[in-house]
């Protein structure tokens, strides 16, 4: 391959159509829970919710690891930001998310979860320096409007204090959002077994102890919902984001709240209220606009070692496999550490896990 070749768009294509079905797949699970998740709220203090939430994830991401066990040394080049992963994503993010869903409908607190793509587009072109683009930009604009809709003047305050603590939560994950998006020293499923084990049994603990245990039932349904809607979720939603970015992966995972929201109208009866639909309506124009953004121009690859998913066909991965690496010729999408060199070349993309360069 010359390096120095340009690339058709359909390299480009399939890498956000992969991207795309991944983070949509991810905000399918995490919708459906939201509605599920307020109604075990009502029988379950806030950190022993959040707790057995997440070691469901654990739960739902085991086969996938004990088939493919982490390299200690990936993990320690990416424990600070695992850390960080664990910390606010795992931990802090869930209670504030159980707590606002103690003062929130259904239907409220999965539009208020949008929240979550405005602050990762923020963070992804503020702080993690992430090519975002007026679409993208405009789009988050919109969803935050959708929210403030819902938690404007005429909100109770008890709604309003719903929407704050879930706000809160929103932030958290998009700090995690960006931080795992580019935590490319690990797999996304050992990403999510380590939050699930350490926030989920730290959570399940203070739980404990502030108040007794749950109904077996609600405990078994916590997990359920936990395997189903946060570990096969956030798996799905990490690999999307290293297909498009954290700021596009999280404007496709913006559609959640909409099954969320429907759920809530037909399956628990709730009542339709017209500022959540016009917010649903805003929210829904958002996610809209930034349903394709790719770019082209002259860019230079650094060289890196990392660990992901790739093919040998994506004119970024033509690398020899060491033994036990890949079958002999194999050229199909597979997982192993790898080094880039420098690479300097012109083709459309996104923000994917090899173009976070400088504009």
């Amino acid at each position: 391959m010359d390096p120095g070749a340009p690339l058709g768009p359909s390299t480009a294509t399939a890498t956000v159509r992969r991207g795309i079905v991944r983070a949509g797949l991810a905000a399918l699970l995490f919708g459906a829970s939201t509605p599920f998740a307020a109604q075990l709220a009502r029988e379950t203090n806030a950190f022993t919710l959040a707790g057995l939430l997440y070691l469901g994830a654990a739960l739902g991401v085991l086969p996938v690891v004990a088939r493919r066990r982490p390299d200690l040394a990936s993990v320690r080049r990416g424990a600070g930001r695992l850390a960080t992963a664990v910390v606010l994503g795992g931990a802090v993010g869930p209670v504030l998310l159980a707590l606002g869903l103690q003062h929130a409908s259904a239907a409220n607190a999965s539009l208020l979860l949008n929240l979550e793509l405005a602050f990762t587009v923020l963070l992804a072109a503020t702080v993690f320096r992430e090519h975002i683009g007026p679409r993208v930009a405009l789009g988050a604009v919109l969803v935050a409007v959708a929210s403030v809709v819902l938690a404007g003047p005429g909100a109770t305050s008890d709604l309003r204090l719903g929407a704050a603590l879930i706000a809160g939560a929103c932030l958290c994950w998009a700090v995690d959002n960006s931080v795992t998006a580019a935590l490319d020293e690990l797999a996304p499923a050992h990403i999510t077994l380590v939050k699930g084990l350490v926030a989920g049994a730290v959570n399940t603990t203070i739980g404990l102890s502030l108040a007794s245990p749950p109904s077996w039932g609600a405990v078994a349904g916590a997990l359920l919902v936990g395997v189903l809607g946060y570990g096969v979720s956030i798996t799905l939603w990490v690999a999307g984001a290293r297909d498009l970015g954290a700021a596009r992966a999280q404007v496709v995972f913006a559609t959640a709240p909409f099954l969320g929201v429907v759920l809530a109208w037909t399956v628990f009866a709730e009542p339709v209220v017209p500022a959540t639909a016009l917010a649903l309506v805003v929210a829904a124009a958002g996610v809209a606009l930034v349903a394709r953004s790719e770019h082209d121009h002259e860019h230079v690859h650094e060289p890196i070692v990392h660990d992901h998913e790739h093919r040998h066909d994506d004119g970024h991965h033509d690398h020899e496999h060491l033994p036990g690496q890949a079958p002999p010729g194999f050229r199909g999408r597979h997982q192993h550490p790898h080094t880039h060199e420098r690479l300097e070349h012109s083709h459309p993309h996104v923000p994917d896990l090899h173009h976070r360069h400088e504009h």
